[in-house]
């Protein structure tokens, strides 16, 4: 079971889940490419190149097919790669990402995503900030996000995800990924957060429109960041569409 984590994250949000499937499977995250410390290249941040990752990555570790579970930017590159390497793929559980997102939503998202490359002075001032960025991420999960995702630079901490990385990213969820919904065959369970502010109730109607064999669970009170607000909720739905 592969974890692939949102834009300007890292690997780290998925460990406390992790821990709870790891008696089942094999679970392994990874930071994606421009993400933490993994390689971050001039260009490259289309959903194909992200999907071809996974593909590698399933090679490389001899573990297919596997089941992905990805949140937001790693949603949409999951689904992707279901669709582009269905023999690697077992099924996807595509959490608060999906096709017709509204444009207006892309705008206020990259301008958030932009101004997120900013210098601080220690893990208390990165604490404070993401705690008041993320107002329904529970303490914990904000403290495996500020030691994780910083790095120490000259004059204090700065994330790790590259800038232009996280600019070309963004720019690249704009795309259409009806196509990548439209031609996946593996199985894709769909979480969307009741209360998130980037899949609408309109964008997740539409998708159901658009493939109404796949599964939906909206987890109520939670916010676009589900695996992290509510956790417990997140992983039922995850071991009862795996289950099933």
């Amino acid at each position: 079971m592969l974890f692939f984590h949102g834009i300007t994250s890292n690997s780290a949000v998925f460990e406390p889940m992790m821990a709870k499937l790891s008696k089942r499977f094999r679970t392994i995250a990874v930071d994606q490419r421009g993400h933490g410390l993994s390689d971050k290249p001039e260009s490259g941040y289309a959903a194909d190149d992200y999907a071809g990752d996974i593909a590698g990555l399933i090679r490389a570790l001899d573990a297919g097919p596997a089941i992905l579970v990805g949140h937001s930017l790693g949603s949409r590159n999951s689904v992707t790669a279901a669709a582009k390497y269905p023999d690697l793929v077992r099924s996807v559980v595509a959490i608060d990402f999906t096709p017709f997102i509204e444009t207006e939503v892309f705008d206020t998202l990259e301008a958030r995503v932009n101004a997120g490359d900013q210098l601080f002075e220690d893990l208390g001032a990165v604490e404070a900030y993401l705690a008041a960025r993320y107002p329904n991420i529970p303490a914990d999960a904000i403290r495996i996000r500020a030691r994780s995702g910083y790095g120490q630079t000259d004059g204090g901490l700065r994330p790790l995800a590259s800038p232009s990385a996280m600019a070309q990213t963004v720019t690249g969820l704009r795309a259409d990924l009806t196509p990548a919904y439209s031609d996946v065959k593996r199985p894709v369970l769909i979480i969307r957060g009741q209360d998130s502010k980037l899949v609408s109730a309109a964008a997740l109607a539409a998708t159901s429109r658009l493939r109404p064999d796949l599964p939906v669970v909206v987890v109520p009170g939670a916010d676009h960041y589900v695996n992290e607000v509510s956790p417990d909720i997140t992983l039922k739905a995850i071991t009862n569409f795996i289950d099933a």
